[in-house]
């Protein structure tokens, strides 16, 4: 694996290049943070997601609400979420990429992306912890590498001390919503209750919210009044791709 030094240069010298399809980038091309060509950034184009889950929402929703009936029926316990965008391709590899193979050089762009469109920041952002077995088997935590990047784009503060991972639970990859709450019950506990009443919790992937649900019920039982959900991708409802 490269070292980050060693990323950095490599991906100056291939600048000319789109990061995603490799082909040259046009002189013409409006620059953009992660150096893609005009092409391959269209994907990155907004979509009008739900305020609350951060899901496609259907075309009739989107003409005229910013909430989906489902979180209107039954909202979950933060307020908003913020992501760049579907858990499909090019963000799913751009994840992949740093989650697996600890590939950091794009981070910095992916996380400028995300801040612009977060329209009023947590004065405290925190993470999702990681069980120190799986600290140890992967070497570093994705969410504090997140949002300590955000945090510096947002000019506010970070803490990857507010929670506390306290059972080792099974990958969550792959199973239902069921299971990952089962999976989950009784793996967090907080440190201690935050000094701010808004705080944003960060992840990589919100896929059924199971994971920051758990974390965000932590908050609001210690008096926390608004909690947001940052990630850079949300996996879409099924059938939605």
């Amino acid at each position: 694996m490269l070292s980050h030094h060693w990323q950095n240069i490599m991906h100056r010298v291939l600048s000319s290049q789109c990061g995603l399809c490799r082909f040259p980038i046009q002189a013409t091309a409006q620059p953009n943070a992660l150096r893609w060509c005009d092409h391959c950034y269209q994907y990155l184009t907004p979509v009008k997601r739900c305020q609350r889950c951060g899901l496609s929402l259907k075309a009739e929703e989107a003409n005229i609400e910013s909430i989906c009936g489902e979180c209107l029926s039954e909202p979950p316990p933060w307020q908003r979420l913020f992501t760049l965008g579907d858990y499909d391709f090019p963000l799913s590899r751009e994840v992949q990429r740093f989650k697996d193979h600890g590939q950091t050089w794009h981070i910095r762009a992916l996380t400028q992306l995300l801040a612009q469109r977060i329209s009023t920041p947590a004065p405290l952002i925190t993470t999702v912890p990681l069980h120190w077995q799986r600290y140890l088997y992967r070497g570093f935590n994705q969410s504090n590498i997140l949002a300590r990047h955000l945090a510096g784009h947002l000019n506010v503060r970070f803490d990857n001390h507010v929670f506390r991972r306290v059972k080792h639970a099974q990958s969550q990859r792959g199973n239902k919503k069921s299971s990952r709450e089962l999976n989950l019950k009784g793996a967090f506990t907080l440190n201690q209750p935050p000094k701010y009443n808004h705080v944003a919790i960060v992840d990589d992937v919100v896929t059924t919210g199971s994971t920051v649900r758990q974390l965000c019920h932590l908050l609001l039982e210690v008096g926390v009044e608004t909690v947001d959900i940052y990630c850079i991708c949300r996996t879409p409802a099924p059938g939605a791709i």
